[in-house]
């Protein structure tokens, strides 16, 4: 059999595998995993549910592999599991035996399930949150007014038609009891120890301009809630302590800067002074670092858990994320179980184990296991190792620099093996901008590096796992430091002959599609540039993006007619017609974080100047759609990056 080594091409993505999710059963003996693969024939993922046994390393495959089948959790007794399907048509919670036997379907909601699949600790209930009934929804086909602060909102549409409430039903069956009833989106659901009460997230307040970001809360099998922490800050995720009388959440009080470092906190259900037990952790807790995987649903479902007096948490250290361990009473103390140059995601503990996922440069996302303390790690998946076997391994260079300020910035070089260096080389920009690069799977990195290209990354200011004076640093002057970051790395990257410094492209999307365009406005050493779905004209984007009137503000320093000249300052647009770069602007047309006309601006102030722009318009994509959306979408932003940047990068084409 050869031994030679292929690249990775477009094509390839589609071959790939992805976890979607996992639990462990109560006894800590099995897992149940959900894994989703491409289905040629209705160009369309599918999800799979499998159960492995840990002592043996058999599993087993649960479901058909013909619908999505998403969310197992596990009963109690561990006999069953609940997982939502949409084998019926609508969404709905079933019930599958793991001693074998057919799945039971539980709900009959004529709106179908949302999210849920929560098993109280006495196992007689399930939780889960369900949508509006047909003749309660608005109907959008018809005239109607809006009143809500943010009323649409990425990835969603208009918000008024889904509002979603939190819903039990009988574990052996029976008719489902709605509890709650407000105009909220209520989700990740948490019962309480003593199966009397559900913690839950309410998001999208009608009256909140940072609606999105929920107010935690907690309903009784009777119905009646509390709001806690209602004007506290950003809150993130939260479990119950094992008294059932506190809460850990993580966080960032509303005071603080964009940006700054989430802590984890503690507080009384009957209190609003939470307790912070990590001030002296530099990086914070929780953070990520992007993808570009099918797989946001298991990554933003990521937050920690309780076992006993400990938290188990993920903590971004720069393009690394380790799994700590933090003492949720007593003296401040956190110890770092598992560390390494990869990103390690706690997914379930239970008496002696923790479940977590893994991925690398190299690999999209694994199931791995260890001890408590992190000792006798092992990986227990291995979806993807087969096929990826039959790549040419990518090689990494770590890179530090000090940029123009003398502040260290860290960076990372992938390597094309194709060819010899100096290499024509892609800056792939991340987004956010709060948000990094790292020891996290990216195909379009793969791709490019398939395709001849070496990739530079590069955490530059604002971005997260770097003390929040790194991350905070942009606040009203977008463009200054965080351009000389990546100049800077884009010129010690030739200095040290990785890069050619006649064949350079740049891409990015969001806030990485935002640098894009404010690069090409500034320089023209770049031969080819991709903003996807960026923002260029801050004035606009203040009355346009669902986060708008809190992000822009926030980011900016004020409202518009407050600082007019940073929001000019700040925008690409203002220098957009100096643009001299071929440039393929990617575009969602339902896109409502930065919406088309963002886009729009931009590649007309292009093209009336002389200068050489495309729009690639991705049909009924939201923000990240070619990262996480339907194939068509990923298809079509692939192989459109391939096009431009072989078509003025390596043929170098005249402008």
């Amino acid at each position: 059999m050869s031994e030679t080594k292929r690249q990775v091409q477009a094509d390839d993505l589609f071959k790939l595998k992805f976890l979607q999710g996992a639990t462990l059963s109560p006894d800590g003996k099995q897992v149940v995993y959900a894994v989703s693969h491409y289905d040629e024939e209705s160009d369309s993922d599918k999800v799979v549910l499998w159960l492995m046994d840990l002592e043996t390393g058999a599993s087993r495959q649960m479901t058909s592999g013909e619908h999505q089948d998403s969310s197992p959790s596990w009963s109690p007794d561990g006999k069953s599991i609940g997982f939502m399907s949409d084998r019926s048509g609508a969404t709905q919670i079933h019930i599958l035996p793991v001693d074998g036997g057919e799945a039971q379907q539980l709900t009959k909601l004529e709106q179908g399930v949302r999210s849920g699949t929560a098993w109280s600790p006495d196992g007689k209930t399930i939780a889960f949150t369900a949508g509006l009934k047909k003749d309660d929804a608005p109907d959008l086909t018809k005239p109607y007014r809006v009143t809500r602060s943010v009323y649409r909102f990425d990835g969603m549409g208009m918000v008024d038609p889904l509002v979603q409430n939190v819903y039990i039903i009988p574990a052996e069956g029976g008719e489902a009891k709605q509890l709650t009833n407000d105009a909220y989106l209520d989700s990740d659901l948490k019962w309480s120890p003593d199966s009397q009460q559900i913690l839950y997230s309410a998001s999208m307040a009608p009256d909140r301009f940072d609606g999105f970001y929920p107010v935690l809360s907690v309903v009784n099998l009777e119905g009646e809630f509390t709001r806690l922490l209602r004007d506290w800050g950003i809150i993130g995720s939260a479990e119950w302590l094992p008294d059932g009388q506190h809460i850990a959440f993580t966080g960032t009080e509303s005071s603080n800067l964009i940006g700054t470092k989430s802590d984890l906190w503690v507080v009384a259900i009957d209190s609003d002074k939470p307790i912070n037990r990590t001030p002296s952790l530099e990086v914070g807790v929780g953070g990520g670092l992007q993808p570009d995987m099918p797989a946001f649903g298991l990554l933003r479902s990521l937050g920690f858990k309780v076992l006993g007096d400990h938290a188990y948490i993920n903590v971004q250290t720069g393009g690394e994320i380790h799994i700590q361990r933090i003492a949720l009473s007593g003296d401040e103390h956190y110890d770092c179980l598992i560390d390494g140059q990869r990103a390690n995601m706690v997914i379930d503990v239970c008496a002696d184990k923790v479940l977590f996922a893994r991925s690398t440069i190299s690999n999209p996302l694994e199931l791995h296991i260890s001890d408590l303390d992190g000792g006798h790690e092992a990986q227990l998946t291995h979806i993807n190792t087969e096929f990826l076997e039959a790549f040419q391994p990518t090689e990494v260079e770590h890179l530090l620099w000090d940029s123009i300020d003398g502040v260290q910035v860290e960076g990372w070089y992938l390597k094309p093996s194709v060819s010899e260096a100096p290499y024509p080389t892609v800056l792939y920009i991340h987004g956010g901008p709060h948000s990094a690069f790292g020891h996290m799977y990216s195909f379009d990195f793969q791709m490019l590096n398939g395709a001849g290209y070496g990739v530079l990354i590069i955490n530059q200011r604002a971005s997260m796992g770097y003390g929040d004076a790194f991350s905070t640093a942009i606040k009203g002057d977008w463009g200054n430091l965080d351009y000389h970051d990546l100049m800077t790395g884009v010129d010690f990257a030739i200095e040290k002959g990785l890069a050619d410094a006649d064949k350079l492209g740049v891409c990015g999307i969001s806030g990485g599609g935002n640098l894009s365009c404010w690069i090409v406005g500034q320089t023209d050493r770049f031969k080819a540039a991709i903003p996807e779905n960026p923002v260029t004209n801050w004035l606009s984007m203040y009355g346009v993006s669902d986060l708008g009137l809190w992000l822009t503000v926030e980011e900016l320093g004020g409202h518009p007619h407050e600082i007019p000249e940073v929001y000019a300052k700040c925008s690409p647009i203002t220098y957009a017609h100096k643009c001299t770069t071929p440039t393929l602007l990617v575009q969602g047309d339902h896109d409502f974080r930065c919406p088309a006309e963002q886009s729009e601006q931009f590649y007309n102030v292009l093209r009336v100047n002389g200068c050489i722009v495309e729009m690639l318009r991705l049909p009924n994509s939201p923000h990240v759609g070619s990262i996480g959306g339907p194939p068509p979408l990923r298809r079509a932003q692939n192989e459109a990056m391939l096009d431009w940047f072989n078509r003025y990068i390596l043929e170098q084409k005249p402008t």
